[in-house]
């Protein structure tokens, strides 16, 4: 018999980037739930109010002030966030930044390894840490894990003037495809999640602009913008027993947009 299939009591997820958007949205889902959450962000304001916001569901949250393209900080951070919870289940590399040239051919090595660093070595460091806490716990008989990527349409779709993004977000499905291989035996899965238009901080300039929103906004079937809290059903499935066979997955939530 199935019972409490989805309660998350006693699990623990990091999520980097989670002070704001998606990140915060799979937060608050997985708080929703009786998950610890761990949240990584650079900006110390946004931290304090996304720890308020996910105290009110009442598990343990904390905060802490992490640029995850800096590999030693991502060291340090990861094992004082391991010290507080004592565990970490599930770890949500959502932290990513954005970018755009006038032409490819144009873009500048700086431009390129600024998205690099972030979006692709931050997204290293956090599953290195991560998934060798996992290894270790499940060599001692506590085999759970989940990675999960946020990743973008630009993997698939493409992005003109940011092929740097676009990159860095398909390499990150792959990586997390390798990974699923690799780790399997320890019960660890890993997925990427892939955005349509959401209503983030990194959206706003382009839904203010109403050339853009004329041209977009008919092509997605379900005739609104995502919302940060449209990632907390799947956070939540991702890191609970429900999910425990299906692995290796790009989870397209678009409200249909790449599919009309």
């Amino acid at each position: 018999m199935m019972h409490h299939l989805f309660d998350l009591e006693g699990r623990v997820a990091l999520i980097t980037g989670g002070n704001g958007g998606i990140g915060l949205g799979m937060a608050e889902g997985l708080a929703s739930q009786g998950c610890e959450v761990a949240i990584w962000g650079t900006n110390p304001d946004k931290n304090q109010n996304a720890l308020a916001v996910l105290q009110a569901y009442g598990p343990k949250v904390t905060a802490w002030q992490c640029d995850v393209g800096d590999e030693a900080a991502v060291r340090q951070c990861f094992d004082e966030t391991l010290a507080a919870h004592g565990r970490i289940d599930g770890c949500f590399a959502n932290a990513g930044v954005g970018g755009r040239a006038n032409h490819f051919d144009e873009m500048d090595t700086e431009e390129w390894r600024r998205i690099m660093q972030v979006n692709l070595d931050g997204v290293f460091y956090t599953f290195r840490c991560a998934a060798a806490h996992m290894r270790r716990r499940a060599e001692q008989g506590d085999a759970f894990g989940r990675l999960i990527g946020t990743s973008s349409l630009a993997a698939v779709s493409g992005q003109a003037r940011g092929e740097h993004y676009a990159a860095t977000k398909g390499a990150l499905i792959t990586m997390a495809k390798a990974l699923a291989v690799e780790y399997a035996r320890y019960g660890v899965t890993a997925h990427t999640l892939l955005p349509g238009w959401i209503e983030t901080e990194m959206t706003e300039s382009s839904f203010a602009w109403d050339r853009f929103v004329e041209n977009v906004m008919p092509r997605i079937p379900m005739r609104r913008w995502g919302k940060p809290e449209d990632f907390a059903g799947i956070a939540v499935y991702i890191m609970s027993q429900a999910s425990s066979y299906h692995t290796s997955e790009t989870h397209l939530i678009d409200g249909g947009y790449a599919n009309f």
